[in-house]
């Protein structure tokens, strides 16, 4: 999509005999808006005069009661600007301090509004009060006499001097000035058009000044080139200083409009766009007024300067929202996530839906979107573009195969379908590119994006939840879809690949302090590459709960170092974790930073209201408040290029999540812990990060730590370890020390030290009625299959007594039973609990070997006599 083609799609218009607001008066809509209370009346003249302490399009110099403007973007006059680049330069590095040692500057201009004390028509130029002409006679004069040795009295010379008659406004194009000079220029651009070459010949006559200063007479101008010079005076555009002025004079009234509306409702959104200046749209302006355009709209994007540009796009954002109702934007062939009160993390309000090029299967998707934003708005913009990616897909597909390219849905059936799901399936497995999709980032030249099994799952995906909506809600029917067509499309399911932990080798190499110092080198501008790199390892937390992190995100608390973050994945608002000495350390380091940068752009340090709000690794461009934390598009590139240096192979920062989940399970963690530690929204989730698996000799670990009170106990089913502590009470209750070792026994294990050290056991190893018993999480499946045991026995028993008999007898061993799931479940234990078979027979060995029999008894066995054997086939 070419620039041209994007600032027409911008704000298009709609064929609706005049119904909707888009083919109403858009200025009438403007000028309504403007007439409010809330709107600031000084964006509603001609020429916009804001003062310098602007909150949003502030231009005085940081330096306190310094009288000059500050350079664009620099918060410092130009002098002063100099003198901090020289300090810079020679080893200083805080800028606030170096700005409370330097002194006010004066203004060099006397432009302020008032006007020559001889001449009301004309504004002062000189610091005597007087207009250019009247200050250069008045410096002749008083030059004349100091050569004839006699001093000149000013109040004199004014009593004498007489008013010229004022010349009217520039004739420049737009500019806001009065004229100062007979050529009808104001000084600025009198200069300019000296240094143009005076196109046109404009002329005065000799003694001019004579004639309008002494006798008051008329000066006729002379040209040689009435056409050159007025034409010059079009094109000439407004003299590029910083004095809070913008002037939309000049301009046709829509685009006026345009430009006055969007420039105020900018100053109502801190967290929207760039750092604007009054400068910057003054250039828009200037664009729009040679270009002659009626509307914003009208601009080619692709003709101007880039920070111009940007300007118009973004203010044709701010546009779409107030021309277009929702129900228009169907009609238009996009959505504005604004119209419902719904913004994605750093993403804006538009998305285009006109690649799908079927206008049945646009409405559809307007429809699934908007039914989503209305009643369960996303988290992020994922399925959204999953849904506009996969019905992008279908589009393009049914462009190329079906009759009349799909547009009539009424024409459709199943083998439309079946020949989509085999077209995809065919790209995915060879590695084709897609036909709707483009490569991310290919705006000016599209280029197809290669397809992938994964990405074609998504696309089935997507397109399904939008098919099925329409399914659901009968639209299908209205529109003449056949139901075939869309109970064909299958589901893609979920191919997402499980990131591994890192390897014990690259995670060394990744924390190796050397390669730490290499990754400072990516971070040209210091916005904490490391720092958040850092946090990642040392806290697990997710990418975006780091870029996003807020200035005041540390602290103590009973002297111990804590991060508070947003886990808002989960729900999970101000949340606080332990961090390192070393982190908390590196973190402080990070805040003096961003006060310093912060203390640039505003000309102060931030407020303690301030500091809550703005982020800890602020992003540099569109960031007036310091509100947005940096990308995970900044962060990942700088990761990517220092890990290509250190040749470790394909890596991402998500897998130190989950090397430090995995190492929290070796240590002796829980599911549990391993959820409520790294922010998890399920156990299975938790379970996903650990990397636990059936064959796992941890998981055997895990469960095998899972203690509870056997049959014989006086409280079966008690837990005993895995999850919460016991009391004293329980403890001493149970008589068991936990603490001392244990030897497997037949579905769980014995706790009674003389048999552990290999010693008979007293009750005839009687270990299911022995209080000294325990069952383990590894034994679940094992007591499973004893209750079944148990229960067919029951069952099978002669009459009901004998049946009540069994079941009170096992009734200690279900309880037992049911304590133990219970144990597991409270762990996030169960399920993996339930898929393992009995423990493994070399669990045994031990005991069999120390308690049952002798090797040298079972060698002086005799062989029994084949009478003693029936053959068994």
């Amino acid at each position: 999509m070419t620039q041209a083609t994007e600032s027409v799609v911008l704000l298009p218009l709609l064929a609706d005999e005049g119904r909707s607001r888009t083919k109403r008066d858009r200025l009438e809509v403007l000028t309504a808006l403007m007439a409010a209370p809330s709107f600031d009346s000084a964006f509603r003249e001609d020429v916009v005069r804001l003062g310098r302490d602007h909150p949003v399009y502030g231009w005085r110099c940081d330096v306190v009661e310094c009288e000059r403007p500050a350079e664009v973007t620099r918060g410092l006059c130009h002098d002063h600007n100099v003198q901090w680049r020289d300090a810079r330069a020679a080893g200083a590095r805080s800028r606030p301090q170096f700005v409370r040692t330097l002194q006010p500057l004066k203004s060099r201009t006397h432009r302020d509004g008032r006007v020559c004390m001889i001449c009301p028509e004309l504004p002062v130029w000189s610091s005597y009060g007087l207009c250019f002409l009247h200050a250069h006679r008045w410096h002749s004069y008083r030059g004349n006499l100091r050569s004839k040795g006699m001093e000149a009295d000013f109040e004199t010379w004014l009593a004498k001097a007489k008013p010229i008659a004022g010349f009217g406004r520039c004739q420049v194009g737009g500019c806001p000035y009065a004229a100062e000079h007979p050529l009808g220029l104001c000084l600025r651009h009198l200069e300019g058009y000296k240094r143009a070459g005076r196109p046109g010949g404009a002329e005065l006559p000799a003694n001019w000044s004579r004639w309008l200063a002494d006798r008051g007479k008329h000066v006729t101008v002379s040209y040689a080139d009435r056409e050159a010079f007025h034409r010059w005076c079009d094109e000439a555009g407004l003299s590029r200083r910083v004095d809070g002025t913008l002037s939309l004079l000049g301009l046709r009234p829509l685009v006026k409009a345009e430009i006055q509306w969007a420039a105020f409702h900018h100053t109502q959104a801190p967290s929207e766009g760039a750092r604007w200046t009054l400068l910057h749209i003054q250039h828009l302006t200037d664009h729009c007024r040679q270009a002659r355009v009626d509307s914003l709209a009208d601009l080619d994007l692709s003709g101007m300067k880039r920070f111009a540009a940007s300007v118009a796009r973004t203010m044709l954002e701010y546009l779409r929202v107030i021309y277009f109702s929702r129900e228009d934007t169907r009609e238009a062939g996009f959505i504005e996530t604004d119209h419902f009160g719904v913004r994605f993390t750093q993403r804006n309000s538009h998305i285009d839906l006109n690649n799908v090029t079927q206008k049945w299967l646009r409405d559809l998707l307007w429809d699934q979107m908007a039914h989503r934003m209305i009643t369960d708005p996303p988290r992020s913009r994922i399925s959204v573009d999953n849904w506009r990616r996969g019905c992008a897909e279908l589009s393009a597909f049914l462009e190329a195969q079906a009759t009349d390219g799909g547009h009539d849905a009424r024409a459709l059936t199943g083998e439309h379908m079946l020949d989509f799901v085999a077209d995809q399936r065919h790209r995915g497995e060879h590695g084709l590119p897609f036909l709707g999709i483009r490569a991310t980032g290919s705006v000016s030249t599209p280029v197809p994006a290669t397809a992938t099994k994964d990405a074609v799952a998504r696309i089935f995906n997507g397109a399904r939840v939008v098919l099925r909506h329409a399914l659901e809600t009968g639209e299908f029917e209205r529109i003449g879809l056949d139901r075939g067509f869309i109970i064909a499309l299958p589901f893609g399911g979920a191919r997402g690949r499980r990131r591994r932990p890192f390897p014990d080798e690259v995670a060394r190499a990744l924390a190796n302090e050397a390669n730490l110092e290499r990754l400072e080198t990516f971070d040209y501008e210091d916005r904490g590459l490391r720092d958040v790199w850092e946090a990642l390892v040392l806290t697990g937390r997710r990418c975006g709960e780091v870029l996003n992190a807020r200035l005041e995100c540390i602290s103590r608390l009973g002297g111990l170092p804590v991060f508070w973050h947003d886990q808002t994945k989960v729900g999970n608002l101000d949340e606080a974790i332990r961090i390192p000495e070393r982190l908390f350390a590196r973190i402080e380091e990070r805040q003096a930073k961003t006060v310093v940068r912060f203390h640039e752009r505003h000309g102060r340090p931030p407020t303690a209201q301030e500091r809550r709000k703005i982020a800890l690794f602020p992003r540099r461009a569109a960031n007036r408040e310091f509100l947005k934390g940096v990308g995970y598009g900044w962060f990942n590139t700088g990761f990517r290029s220092w890990l290509d240096t250190l040749d470790l192979g394909h890596w991402v920062p998500h897998q130190a999540r989950h090397t430090l989940a995995t190492n929290l399970i070796r240590s002796g963690a829980n599911l549990v812990h391993v959820k409520r530690y790294l922010g998890q929204v399920s156990d299975a989730m938790a379970e996903h990060y650990v990397h636990l698996a059936n064959t796992d000799p941890r998981l055997e670990e895990a469960l095998n730590a899972v203690w509870v009170a056997g049959p014989g106990a006086a409280d079966p089913g008690l837990v005993l370890s895995g999850s919460e502590p016991m009391t004293r009470e329980q403890a001493q209750a149970l008589v068991i020390d936990l603490t001392r070792r244990s030897t497997p026994a037949e579905g769980g294990f014995c706790t009674f030290q003389p048999v552990i050290n290999g010693d008979a056991c007293p009750w005839n190893l009687d270990c299911h009625n022995c209080d000294k018993f325990v069952l383990s999480g590894a034994d679940l499946v094992y007591w499973h299959r004893k209750r079944e045991q148990w229960r067919m026995i029951a069952e099978g028993a002669p009459t009901s007594e004998t049946a009540d008999y069994l079941h009170n007898l096992f009734e200690p061993t279900a309880r037992a039973i049911a304590g133990l799931e219970k144990a597991l479940a409270a762990v996030g234990l169960l399920d993996d609990a339930l898929s393992l078979d009995l423990r493994r027979p070399q669990d045994y060995f031990g005991r069999v070997w120390a308690t049952a029999f002798r090797a040298k008894e079972l060698a002086q066995l005799e062989g029994p006599d084949d009478a003693d054997f029936e053959e068994i086939e």
